[in-house]
């Protein structure tokens, strides 16, 4: 079920007393009435589901995980010089995951059939398939032939086996057989991979499809610049960019609130100064990065907000481009 946006959420400080802009994010974003031309502006778009995560055999509670966001969001300093846009929430009623897919998927090529840059904001991480649907059907729509290159920063391959059901562990295994079906290849890079959390069935389907990883281990700041060449190279065989974090990727300290808290984890300044590169490793690589989104936000276990925080900061990072 679509709910559109509820403006109430963006609240926070007024700097009065400067005498240049001083603007926050609750200052400079206007609810989307689904039909304006967005002109390349930042469009958040909310993923209100846990129904994956529950089908997975993760703790519930990330329906909550869109409007947790916003709040943490509205606060913060704003820079752009262009203002954002809130889509409002895909709601996933009872099991109906499916439906709720598909719904965001029609309001993600909606977005971009009017221009807007795609945030959606979750939600478990089953939301990847109705974001990668959306993609694919603005693509098609405008008989665009280009190849979509997924970087997933992200703590599990998120590629079981969809054949008993599909929850928030499956949606890269569903996009994978996508592909397969429409005989495109698979472009897909994993980063912050827990090698303790991925069963020797998933490494072997990521060999057998050809995914890059870099296990967590490897994600220090100290080889930064190694990463950067591997996604440089990831960049140089696709056209467009379809950006995607799940928040157990950080430290469990530093996200708590999600569905399964990382012992190890990536550090947060590592995956932000890599985001910060992306708009030039794109431009160098002539690609295009309209969509990107954040998963596994769960208020019910966020202490002190933190993971929230750390949310808000990621869309910060990735719409001030």
């Amino acid at each position: 079920m679509y709910q559109p946006a509820d403006m109430s959420l963006w609240q926070g400080r007024v700097d009065d007393e400067e005498t240049t802009p001083a603007l926050r994010w609750h200052q400079s974003i206007e609810k989307w009435d689904n039909s304006s031309d967005l002109n390349n502006s930042a469009t958040l778009l909310g993923f209100a589901c846990d129904e994956g995560v529950k089908r997975n055999q993760g703790r519930p509670g990330s329906r909550n995980g869109p409007n947790a966001i916003r709040s943490a969001l509205a606060n913060l300093a704003y820079h752009q010089n262009k203002q954002s846009f809130d889509a409002g929430n895909i709601h996933c009623e009872g099991k109906n995951l499916e439906q709720a897919q598909q719904q965001l998927a029609e309001h993600v090529s909606n977005i971009l059939t009017h221009q807007g840059r795609v945030v959606v904001l979750g939600g478990g991480h089953e939301m990847a398939w109705g974001s990668f649907l959306g993609l694919a059907d603005y693509l098609n729509k405008g008989n665009h032939h280009r190849q979509v290159g997924i970087i997933n920063f992200d703590a599990h391959f998120d590629l079981r086996n969809p054949k008993l059901q599909t929850s928030s562990g499956t949606p890269f295994r569903q996009i994978s057989e996508w592909h397969d079906s429409n005989n495109k290849t698979f472009h897909y890079l994993a980063i912050g991979i827990n090698p303790t959390a991925n069963t020797k069935a998933l490494f072997d389907f990521a060999k057998q499809k050809n995914v890059q990883w870099i296990e967590d281990t490897h994600c220090t700041i100290d080889q930064l610049n190694d990463m950067k060449s591997t996604i440089t190279q990831f960049l140089s065989q696709v056209d467009e960019l379809y950006l995607t974090i799940c928040l157990d990727v950080f430290p469990g300290d530093k996200a708590p609130g999600v569905s399964a808290p990382s012992a190890l984890g990536v550090e947060p300044i590592v995956v932000i100064k890599l985001i910060q590169e992306f708009n030039a490793l794109c431009e160098k690589n002539n690609v295009a990065w309209q969509l990107s989104d954040i998963a596994e936000m769960n208020p019910e276990f966020d202490q002190d907000g933190r993971t929230a925080k750390l949310a808000a900061r990621l869309v910060h990072e990735i719409v001030t481009r």
